[in-house]
């Protein structure tokens, strides 16, 4: 498969093995159902009445008071005791193996350059950290809403992007499904590229 450099128009080859697999909606849906799963925290914690602080004294005697018995303040029946049915937190894991996850990100890459939402440049990058001339930049190739791939992270041009909600810049080795997916265009270095190629 042959790709072709915006900034310096010329053609590269690219593997057919890596860019151009077959579309599998059921395989994609897994990974990043899966890949947001894990992404959750499940912080929800509560004690019980062995975790609460507070005595293990009886408060007062078994029979005689006219009160009902009674064995330990931090019953959760009391103030300030524990909670019966505790919630703990909750691990949030679904199993994903190696070879679904980047056979899953193969399949994005391909769709992606079949539908024409990948630039591919030889060479990305910005003159200074100002935003105006990274917006300047891409609504000169027309560029909305982008991933932006590199090799080696530029921190003028990450530093650039921070402000732009509609742009992120990512070393290549951070991929993930979710990103791929969510915005209209991916921009990525040939050097980028070939490593992505390496990868899978």
């Amino acid at each position: 498969m042959e790709l072709l450099l915006q900034d310096n128009k010329e053609i590269i080859v690219i593997s057919d093995k890596v860019f151009n697999v077959p579309y599998n909606e059921s395989l994609i849906h897994q990974i990043v159902t899966s890949y947001n799963t894990m992404k959750r925290k499940g912080s929800k914690a509560q004690k019980n009445r062995s975790e609460v602080s507070g005595s293990g004294k009886k408060p007062w005697r078994q029979k005689g008071t006219g009160r009902a018995r009674a064995g330990s303040l931090r019953s959760p029946i009391w103030r300030s005791g524990g909670v019966t049915f505790a919630a703990k937190p909750k691990e949030y894991f679904r199993k994903v193996n190696k070879k679904m996850y980047k056979g899953a990100l193969k399949i994005i890459f391909s769709e992606l350059i079949r539908t024409r939402k990948i630039i591919v440049f030889k060479k990305f990058s910005i003159k200074s950290t100002k935003t105006s001339l990274l917006v300047k930049k891409l609504n000169k190739l027309k560029i909305d809403k982008a991933l932006i791939l590199l090799d080696k992270l530029d921190e003028k041009l990450f530093l650039a992007s921070r402000n732009l909600h509609k742009v992120n810049v990512i070393h290549v080795k951070d991929i993930n499904p979710v990103d791929l997916i969510r915005f209209k265009q991916l921009v990525i270095t040939e050097k980028a590229l070939k490593v992505v190629e390496e990868l899978f």
